[in-house]
């Protein structure tokens, strides 16, 4: 597969990504009325795990574990640490501001990148890490009040534990080309998730209400936002550079807003709108780029 080819492919993957995970902020919000967040957590990522082991068998590949710490670290970042967060964010704030706030880990993983990567963005990405920065304060509008305050620092400790799985990640490729995408999706959601059922057991919870709508939003989960999803998102970490894998989640949170506008007849702002356009010029500007490169 040449490069183009699969850069083309990752931006794919970025466009049923973005459709999936926007949506699910939605059904995450609405499954908190039929059971606790760590229940849920903990629910749809054995589901989840199921599933990709299930493909690594479908499509006979080995079942051998990746590199252990560095797999373990993805685990309990990626999987365990933000979904724990952001769904206990869910619990007194609203799905659009919470998705907003976990939104800013584009930015952490800027951050994390230089000193555990050495990739230093040059000055055409720097513009758009600008413009995307500006349009997502825009979209937030903290200006107009945030909610619950234990929500949002939840929120930001969740975009900040997927900013440290997103860069370790990229460190697992760039030093083992070799190994294989699907099977670090699997064993890395498969320790994530041991620590998602440890805190379902010792924290108390509600019990499960087992309402249709409330399996319907564990299948959606299982199949789509957990167990798809993340294989297409390690999908984007290990085909593009950290910083444009990490900005083009940006296009998540944006899909959002507009599916709220659709869906739900929630009409965006002047600031809204601003961010959004900004945003889309950022994202813009980073696929031309990747094309030119």
């Amino acid at each position: 597969m040449n490069q183009e080819r699969a850069r083309h492919g990752a931006w794919l993957a970025l466009a049923a990504l973005s459709l999936i995970w926007s949506y699910n902020w939605i059904v995450m919000k609405q499954a908190l009325a039929y059971a606790g967040p760590f229940t849920f957590s903990a629910l749809r990522y054995v589901g989840g795990t199921t599933v990709l082991f299930g493909l690594l068998l479908v499509r006979r590949e080995p079942l051998k574990p990746p590199p252990f710490w560095p797999t373990l670290g993805i685990g309990l970042t990626q999987t365990a640490g933000f979904q724990a967060l952001v769904q206990w964010a869910l619990v007194s704030g609203g799905a659009g501001k919470t998705a907003l706030l976990a939104y800013t880990m584009p930015f952490w993983a800027i951050a994390l990148a230089w000193p555990l990567l050495g990739t230093r963005p040059d000055a055409r990405q720097r513009r758009a890490t600008a413009l995307a920065a500006a349009g997502l304060l825009l979209v937030i509008a903290p200006w107009q009040g945030l909610g619950s305050l234990p929500s949002v620092l939840l929120a930001l400790a969740g975009g900040l534990s997927w900013a440290a799985g997103t860069v370790l990640a990229k460190r697992l490729f760039v030093r083992h080309a070799d190994v294989g995408l699907l099977r670090v999706s699997a064993w890395q959601m498969l320790y994530g998730t041991l620590l998602l059922v440890l805190l379902a057991i010792v924290i108390p919870q509600p019990p499960v209400q087992w309402t249709p709508p409330f399996l319907a939003a564990v299948v959606y989960n299982v199949l789509l936002a957990s167990g798809l999803g993340w294989a297409m998102w390690l999908l984007l970490v290990q085909r593009l550079p950290t910083h444009v894998a990490s900005l083009t989640s940006l296009a998540i949170p944006l899909m959002g807003v507009l599916l709220a506008w659709l869906i739900l007849h929630e009409q965006p702002g002047p600031f809204e709108w601003a961010g959004i356009a900004l945003i889309a010029a950022a994202l813009l500007s980073l696929r031309r780029a990747a094309g030119a490169g």
